[in-house]
């Protein structure tokens, strides 16, 4: 009961003393005395400046992998090592109006946040590196970073982009179109072994050729579709090709598809089937035989854009759907263009299965 008030009094004589810097405008300065024999005193902040750099380019990884985001820091003029530097990342989110903490050090002692707890640590292999690594790398780490450098009162920091190479796809339930609220569209995504993804993600996946007239949520609550060929039902033959947008929508009431994002995987999917096909239950019975899982719908899409997988037979997936992968476009496997080609939501059937292996 006695340490509050010691530490207060011991406060207030440390203020009396005058040993206190003083305080201007939000910043301490040091109080210097000019060379010029004048007697007038000069504030200085400590006379170099604080410069913090990353990269300028993307860094690009997948799901499973590690990586890392590069940050380095110097002084101009240059200084001596510093021993109480310390350092912040944080990840931004897309409307930078907050950011989530991932980690903060000092020396070589550090703290993980959140869902990085285990996963992010800071490498320091030169003098001024303040590098970010995170292992083990989820769907959900793409986005932009911030380092920060803090030494004493300044700070300063620069932003590098972590993307995941992704494929975008769009999902319908087995109930039919426009049957998801935003939140079941983020755990449906999830279920896929994806998750919902973001404007950007999007907009590559139009310009690589994604066209779809059906209307999805994206991870911001917005609902949008990419439109490659302009047509009637579509926003109609006078719009230009591009992403259509509803905007944001109420994230309870509402109910659209989902576009989702899978990454590249560190395990394989592969194909199986019997003379007289499969029921749905026998084929997970089939893979787990096979000491693997049935494949999810994003691991089926990813293995198809990552791996190439190309097979001219449908297969039953986790979530009930019927689908086959096509590289190579040919007769009596669906349309002209390579995709993944679905049978839908058979509620009767014998098929192949698609399974998934880790590695």
């Amino acid at each position: 009961m006695l340490l509050l008030p010691l530490l207060l009094k011991a406060t207030l004589l440390h203020l009396a003393s005058g040993s206190y810097r003083p305080f201007y405008n939000g910043f301490y300065y040091n109080h210097i005395m000019n060379d010029d024999g004048n007697g007038q005193d000069k504030d200085y902040l400590n006379g170099a400046r604080l410069v913090v750099e990353t990269s300028k380019d993307p860094v690009y990884s997948y799901s499973g992998a590690n990586v890392t985001l590069p940050c380095h820091y110097h002084y101009e003029p240059d200084q001596g090592p510093k021993h109480k530097i310390r350092i912040k990342w944080s990840k931004l989110r897309d409307d930078y109006a907050k950011e989530q903490d991932v980690l903060v050090a000092i020396g070589k002692t550090s703290m993980a946040f959140g869902d990085f707890k285990g996963r992010a640590h800071i490498r320091q292999a030169s003098q001024h590196e303040a590098s970010l690594v995170i292992s083990d790398v989820h769907l959900k780490d793409d986005g932009k970073y911030r380092c920060k450098v803090i030494d004493g009162l300044e700070d300063e920091s620069d932003v590098i982009d972590l993307r995941l190479q992704g494929i975008v796809f769009p999902y319908q339930p087995p109930r039919g179109q426009y049957r998801l609220n935003f939140h079941e569209a983020q755990q449906v995504c999830q279920d896929q072994g994806a998750i919902l993804a973001n404007f950007n993600q999007l907009f590559q996946a139009w310009s690589e050729g994604l066209d779809w007239c059906n209307a999805g949520w994206l991870a911001d609550g917005t609902v949008q579709y990419p439109i490659r060929l302009p047509r009637k039902p579509c926003g109609g033959v006078h719009l230009a090709p591009g992403i259509r947008s509803y905007g944001p929508r109420h994230r309870h009431l509402h109910r659209f598809d989902a576009f989702c994002l899978s990454s590249a995987l560190k395990g394989e999917v592969f194909y199986l089937d019997r003379l007289a096909g499969m029921t749905l239950e026998e084929a997970k019975q089939s893979c787990q035989d096979a000491g693997a899982e049935i494949a999810r719908v994003g691991q089926l899409y990813s293995a198809w854009k990552f791996q190439g997988l190309d097979r001219c037979a449908a297969g039953w997936l986790a979530d009930g759907s019927v689908r086959y992968p096509i590289v190579t476009p040919r007769a009596n496997c669906g349309p002209a263009e390579p995709g993944v080609r679905s049978f839908g939501f058979p509620k009767k059937g014998r098929f192949g299965v698609f399974c998934y292996r880790e590695r």
